[in-house]
This record gives structure tokens, C-alpha cells and sequence, in this order.
């Protein structure tokens, strides 16, 4: 599988898993949270998406369930991880609130959890899960830079962040930020023409996609977007998921779709999506029918 340079210490398969979803299964067992994370190494697919929230705290550790039975498995994978969302749940039951917490002694106490939760000692991409409006960025940015120094963590990035945010995060940071996560997909194509994805192509900097299914809306509907990925997956023999995911491949801006299924299956059609020919023309007939009309 294709692999893409974040910086120069640190590369990802074109395709993640994400684990967002792990704490949801009926098997949690490590023997099982094992078979998934095999599958997707088994098609080249390294690198593995998690979050402090997910699970309400409990994915990451039983992600590290796996990874602590099988210790042999950590140096085959890139673990990304995110904070600094707070709701009542896990260990932040209580909160009276949910909101964002950017602070220094959140961060590091994140990260802590987060590699204690997982039994690894590194995390090898940390991002800022959500754009926090009472974030001081310069106790952000240090804190950030600090745990990079320290190890704990080999790049940072952010989530969910408009150019603004990023910049504004940016300006205070001497680590340079290496990836943004957000929505894109056949069911939210506004990245293609509201900046973001400018922005990202003029920086030079590859954007991670999550819910590039439209959180499983593009495999169950109907309409013209149905229609249009039915008709190239017929045509090649693949099904929805793989032509939703060829779509953002496609992309000269190389985007890195996040895939998530608790489907051992399914994981391993995952890489179908690399069988798709997607020629310009083939590309705008499905970025049509997800625009509603024609291109002006």
C-alpha cells in the first residue's frame, strides 16, 4: 500500500483504521481487538486512529488490551490519538459540562492516560481533537511543543480545525503541524470548495478524512450519489465503500481516508478501494450527483 510523508520522521498508509467505534463491539476481548488490528496490517494498513473520548475512555484500552497480549504488534503500527474533549463519562465522570479543555495540565494528563490505556510508551501522532474557543494558544502551543521533547509523542496535529484555528495554533508552536482530521466524502463534499482543502494543498500538508462513508449513509442510500457509486461499482467490481473511498484517493491532494468497521470482513475489503480506476471524468460524475447538479 501506498504510504504518505506527514514530515520527515513520520509516514502513514494511504488508508487508516479507525478504532472509533472498538468499544461498541460485543467482542472486546484482546484475542478478537488482535484479529482486527491483523487484518488491517495484512493489507498494508499500519496506521491505526484512536481518541481519549472514544468509548467514553475505554477504546484505547482495550486497543492496549491487544497491543499488551501481543506486545510485538506496537512496532508494526503508527498510533494516532486525540484530546482535549471532556464529557461526563469514564474519567472525566462528573464533568457538568461538555466542552474543550486545551490546557497544559490537561494535555499532559491526556497523554499520560492515553499511553498508560494503550501500554506503549509513544504515540506517534497527537491531535487537538476539536477547535477549543477558550483555548490560549500560547500555553497550547508549549504545551504541545513539550511533549514532543519529552518523547511521548512524535508529531502533532489537529481535528476539526478551520485554516484560522490551525494558524492561530501554529503561531506559537516550534513543532510544525502535520495533518488536519475533518469530514470529507460524497456526503459532505463542501472541503472541496470552501478553503479547506486549498488551504491544506497551498501548505503543503495531507489531510486525514473521517466518516468518509457519511457514517454509513453512502452504503444505505438511495438518490442520485446511490445511483452513480452503483454504477461504477458495477462497472469494476467493488462495491459502495470502495468506490466512496476511491473518490477521495483520486484526490492530487492526498487525502488519508480513516475507515472504521468492528467487521472483521469488511476490514479486510477495506484496501478494495486501491482496485478503482478513477479517471477525472469517472470522479466528477460522482462529485455531480453529491452537488445536486452540474458544475457551473
Amino acid at each position: 500500500m501506498e504510504r504518505v510523508a506527514l514530515n520527515k520522521d513520520l509516514s502513514f498508509s494511504r488508508i487508516i483504521y479507525g478504532m472509533w467505534r472498538v468499544a461498541d463491539d460485543a467482542d472486546t476481548s484482546p484475542s478478537h481487538v488482535e484479529a482486527k488490528i491483523q487484518a488491517a496490517l495484512d493489507q498494508g494498513i499500519t496506521t491505526f486512529d484512536q481518541a481519549d473520548i472514544y468509548g467514553g475512555y475505554t477504546a484505547e484500552a482495550i486497543m492496549g488490551g491487544a497491543l499488551k497480549a501481543n506486545p510485538a504488534l506496537r512496532a508494526r503500527m503508527e498510533i494516532v490519538s486525540k484530546c482535549d474533549i471532556v464529557v461526563d463519562a469514564g474519567r472525566h465522570a462528573g464533568a457538568s459540562v461538555k466542552h474543550y479543555d486545551t490546557s497544559k495540565a490537561h494535555i499532559n494528563a491526556s497523554v499520560d492516560a492515553s499511553l498508560a490505556d494503550m501500554g506503549t510508551e509513544h504515540i506517534d501522532l497527537l491531535l487537538i481533537h476539536r477547535p477549543d474557543p477558550f483555548m490560549d494558544h500560547h500555553e497550547t502551543g508549549a504545551a504541545l511543543d513539550a511533549v514532543v521533547a519529552s518523547g511521548k509523542v512524535g508529531a502533532i496535529g489537529v481535528s476539526n480545525f478551520k485554516p484560522w484555528d490551525w494558524e492561530l495554533l501554529q503561531s506559537t508552536m516550534t513543532n510544525t503541524l502535520v495533518t488536519n482530521q475533518i469530514e470529507i466524502s460524497l456526503a459532505e463534499i463542501s472541503p472541496f470548495t470552501n478553503g479547506d482543502l486549498a488551504f491544506h494543498q497551498r501548505i503543503g500538508t495531507h489531510l486525514m478524512a473521517w466518516s468518509p462513508l457519511g457514517g454509513g449513509s453512502l452504503m444505505t442510500g438511495q438518490g442520485a450519489v446511490a445511483k452513480a457509486m452503483d454504477k461504477v461499482a458495477a462497472d469494476q467490481g467493488v462495491d459502495r465503500a470502495a468506490v466512496a473511498v476511491a473518490f477521495l484517493l483520486a484526490h492530487p491532494a492526498k487525502i488519508l481516508p480513516v475507515m472504521g468497521t468492528n467487521n472483521i470482513d469488511r476490514i479486510k475489503g477495506i484496501s478494495d478501494a486501491l482496485k478503482v480506476k478513477m479517471d477525472r471524468q469517472t470522479w466528477f460524475k460522482l462529485y455531480e450527483a453529491a452537488l445536486g447538479c452540474e458544475v457551473a
